[in-house]
C-alpha cells in the first residue's frame, strides 16, 4: 500500500505562481528566466532547513552565474506554527542573507500543484520549465562532512552542462509541510 502522495512527474511542466515575498516583491514563474531554476520547498523552523541552508545558498551562489536561479517557498500553516509567517519569512531571509527570493505561499495552493511535501524539497527545470529533477539536496543532512551523494549538484551540473541526470528523482527528508486542515495532499 502506498502511503505517500503523488509527486510531479519527471517531464511535467512548472507550474504558475504569483507569490509574495520578503524584498516585497510579488514574483511569478516568469520572473525565473534563467536557463534552470530550482524550486526549493522550505519554511524557518524545520531543522532540516536550518542543515541545508547553507549548502543551498552555496550551490545558488556557485550556479547562479553559470545559468541557475532558485526560488525558496514558505507554504507552512502559520496560524499552528507562527514561526512560518510573513514577518518571522523576512527576518529569517534577513538574518541568513538569502541569495534567492523567499516566496510565501499562504494559500498553500502551490505546494499543492508542486505537488511538495517535505521541507527541503528541491524540484529542478530546465529552459523549457519541464521538470528534470525532483528530491533531497544530497545524502546526510546533518552532518554535511559526511555527505558522498550530491543529489542537487550533480543535476544542477548535467543541466548546464548539457548532461543528463543520471538519478532524477530521489527522496527528499525532512519535515512535513504543515498543512491548514483539508489541505493535505491526496495519498494513492
Amino acid at each position: 500500500m502506498n502511503t505517500s502522495p503523488e509527486v510531479l512527474a519527471i517531464g511535467a511542466q512548472a507550474p504558475d505562481f504569483s507569490l509574495p515575498a520578503t524584498d516585497g516583491r510579488t514574483y511569478s514563474l516568469a520572473d525565473f528566466d534563467a536557463p534552470v531554476f530550482v524550486y526549493v520547498q522550505s519554511c524557518n523552523h524545520c531543522p532540516f532547513v536550518h542543515a541545508y541552508l547553507d549548502r543551498l545558498k552555496a550551490l545558488a551562489t556557485e550556479f547562479g552565474p553559470r545559468g541557475v536561479q532558485f526560488a525558496m517557498v514558505n507554504s507552512n500553516d502559520a496560524e499552528s506554527y507562527p514561526d512560518d509567517d510573513f514577518g518571522s519569512m523576512q527576518t529569517f531571509a534577513e538574518e541568513r542573507g538569502l541569495p534567492f527570493p523567499y516566496l510565501h505561499d499562504e494559500s498553500q495552493q502551490i505546494a499543492q500543484v508542486y505537488r511538495a511535501v517535505r521541507t527541503p524539497e528541491v524540484l529542478v527545470f530546465d529552459e523549457a520549465r519541464t521538470l528534470r529533477y525532483h528530491g533531497r539536496i544530497d545524502d546526510n543532512a546533518k552532518e554535511p562532512e559526511s555527505v558522498t551523494v550530491t543529489d542537487l549538484r550533480a543535476a544542477l551540473e548535467a543541466l548546464v552542462t548539457g548532461g543528463d541526470i543520471a538519478e532524477p528523482e530521489t527522496y527528499a527528508v525532512g519535515c512535513t509541510v504543515k498543512w491548514k486542515p483539508g489541505n493535505e495532499p491526496v495519498v494513492n
